[in-house]
Formats: C-alpha cells, sequence, structure tokens
C-alpha cells in the first residue's frame, strides 16, 4: 500500500515548462516592450515633423502661412501622438521595474491589452483625422468650394504626409502589439490567478 504522504507531496511539486516553452515565453516578453519603443520612436518623430513643419508663401500680395497650429485636427493628431509616447513611456518603464513579478500575472495581461487596445484607437483616430484634413489640403472638396492648397505650400503638405505615415507605422507597432497581447494571454504557460 502506497503511503498517502508520499502522494500528496508529488501532487503539489510544480512542474518545470520544457525549454521549448520558455524560449517562447522569452519571446513573447521581449517583443511587446520592443514593439512599445518603435511605437514611441515613430510617434516621437511623427510629432516632430509635424510640429517643425510650416510654410509662408506670397499669393496675389497675400501672405499664408501653413502651420499644424491652424488645423485643430491636426492638434488632435500631434495631441494623440504625444499621449501615445508618455502612456507608452510609462508602461514600459513600469514592465521593466516591477519585471517578472507583474508580468507573471495573467490579469495584468488584461491590464495591457486594455491599454493597448485604447492607445491604438486613440492614435487611429488621430492618424483619421489628419489624413481626412491631409486629403482635403490635397485633392480639394468641390461640393463644398473648397481648393487644394498643396499646390501653393508642396513643403508643408509633404511635411504632413511624412508626419502622418510616421504616426500609421506606430499604429501599425500598437496593431500587432495588441494581437501578440491577445495571444499570449490565451497561450501564456503561467498559472490563472484563481
Amino acid at each position: 500500500m502506497a503511503d498517502p504522504k508520499s502522494h500528496y507531496s508529488m501532487a503539489i511539486q510544480p512542474q518545470q515548462p520544457p525549454s521549448s516553452v520558455t524560449g517562447k515565453h522569452r519571446i513573447l516578453m521581449t517583443a511587446p516592450n520592443f514593439l512599445r519603443l518603435l511605437s514611441i520612436l515613430f510617434s516621437a518623430a511623427s510629432i516632430a515633423v509635424m510640429v517643425t513643419s510650416n510654410q509662408t508663401v506670397s499669393l496675389f500680395s497675400l501672405s499664408l502661412e501653413a502651420h499644424f497650429y491652424y488645423s485643430s485636427a491636426f492638434k488632435y493628431f500631434v495631441a494623440a501622438n504625444s499621449v501615445v509616447c508618455l502612456f507608452t513611456l510609462l508602461t514600459l518603464i513600469l514592465n521593466f521595474l516591477l519585471g517578472q513579478q507583474l508580468l507573471m500575472r495573467r490579469d495584468y495581461y488584461f491590464y495591457l491589452f486594455t491599454h493597448d487596445m485604447v492607445v491604438t484607437v486613440l492614435l487611429m483616430s488621430g492618424c483619421a483625422a489628419a489624413t481626412a484634413v491631409g486629403y482635403v489640403g490635397q485633392y480639394g472638396q468641390d461640393h463644398m468650394g473648397w481648393q487644394p492648397l498643396c499646390d501653393h505650400v508642396a513643403k508643408f503638405c509633404r511635411s504632413t504626409l511624412v508626419s502622418i505615415l510616421l504616426s500609421y507605422f506606430s499604429f501599425f507597432s500598437y496593431f500587432g502589439l495588441s494581437l501578440l497581447e491577445a495571444y499570449s494571454s490565451i497561450s501564456s504557460p503561467f498559472p490563472s490567478p484563481h
């Protein structure tokens, strides 16, 4: 007859995950921080390009100045990218300071996923607003009587286009991050919080 005490001690011994799970886990832990860093770089570059782009031209003895601050959509675009930079930087700092003790919890994955989805939607809304205004600036809107302006302020329009593209790269980084975190929350080798 087997000793019940030895059976009990065998039942509670933790099992070591296979090395492939550990390697997979390491990739799932490193990739999000890399994508966050990419998002910070793309958003910061987008802000820098948008804020520094301006152009003044003379048309029929009138001075026309193009600057991001004259468009509420471009101001929202800069604000959205600024929030993305700030919150992503805070998340990176939190991840590095708290390290494995916080990252090993499934509920933290949920909070990260929620945070990343909110930031992704914010970034997408800023990109959409800037894209709409950029489109009207490039092609005009005949039904409303708005004429294209990029023929006159081409340098400003090119800078704005670069800024918007950089912000879309940041969006795609965050979109990939959201997909990765959704995957890691369901396939993580960590124990559930219950």
